[in-house]
């Protein structure tokens, strides 16, 4: 692993740079396919921090490589956007670039992004436990009384945010809000599709001794209609895991994702607006939750 995040790619001969996420750079390959790179950069309440995580982004690029062709490969599970993540295997233009691409890049198929977050909860935690202590429901879901911090729902819930741009904070938004934007055809279909993911994930992840408490989906659809399942999957950055043995329900738990950021920031009273920079002993405490998921999922080193 280096010392040093990649926070900034930059520009890369050849390719034209497309867009900056919070985490990832997007470049134009060709009509029909671009170019996903994962920096370091870490994000959380929506606030890009000032330093990154040292190869968290290989960490993420990796993991998701592997669900869309360990588990996700199956045509029962419908599409996905990845063409390959061998640098050796893209067109010349990119391999040019192998240096900074190995290990972090996906090449995927161009497809239009739906403008939603397709979240899937399986226990109350989060954001959800907030609203359900507020409300008494999550996303305007009534929930029944007596839910417990952490505690497996009655029912896996989907729960839609908006998809917000750089900067922007992501919304929670209502079944029928999430319908009046994207069509109702296109929400069932991405509602089956999350539920179906996560029911196949979290039985996976079961044999292995861990709970995905909630994730975050994103879908894209090609010139056809046809549904994709695009950017990252069931990352530490976009899901809660849990370690079934050290489970408890009725307080926080011990996560295998960027929850320990979170917690740290909460401990600072961080404004959620102004990005600031992680201490040392958390990066090395974050990237050591993120190696030990990967390992115990993929049941392999991750190349860093």
């Amino acid at each position: 692993m280096g010392d040093e995040a990649v926070t900034t790619i930059g520009e890369l001969a050849g390719l034209k740079h497309l867009s900056t996420g919070k985490v990832r750079e997007l470049y134009a390959v060709d009509d029909d396919s671009i170019l996903f790179v994962a920096t370091d950069r870490i994000s959380a309440f929506d606030v890009v921090m000032l330093n990154g995580i040292p190869g968290k982004g290989k960490i993420l690029t990796q993991l998701s490589v592997f669900w869309f062709t360990k588990l996700f490969n199956d045509q029962k599970f419908g599409r996905n956007h990845l063409i390959t993540a061998n640098v050796d295997e893209m067109p010349e233009k990119v391999q040019k670039h192998a240096k900074i691409l190995r290990g972090r890049s996906m090449l995927v198929k161009k497809v239009n992004v739906i403008m939603l977050e397709a979240i899937v909860r399986g226990y109350i935690t989060g954001s959800g436990w907030k609203d359900y202590k507020r409300s008494g429901s999550v996303c305007s879901i009534p929930l029944p009384d007596g839910l417990k911090h952490c505690q497996q729902l009655p029912k896996v819930l989907f729960t839609p945010s908006t998809k917000a741009e750089m900067g922007q904070h992501d919304e929670n938004i209502s079944a029928a809000e999430a319908e009046e934007k994207v069509g109702k055809a296109l929400y069932d279909s991405i509602e089956a599709r999350s539920l179906q993911l996560y029911s196949a994930a979290s039985e996976f992840a079961k044999q292995k001794n861990i709970i995905i408490a909630d994730t975050k989906f994103e879908f894209g659809t090609d010139k056809n209609g046809e549904l994709y399942l695009i950017d990252e999957v069931l990352t530490p950055d976009s899901s809660r895991f849990w370690d079934v043995d050290k489970y408890a329900v009725g307080r926080n738990q011990d996560s295998y994702d960027k929850q320990y950021v979170r917690d740290y920031l909460e401990s600072i009273k961080f404004d959620k607006k102004t990005a600031v920079a992680i201490p040392d002993d958390v990066v090395r405490n974050t990237m050591k939750k993120y190696v030990e998921i990967y390992k115990i999922l993929t049941g392999e080193e991750p190349k860093l």
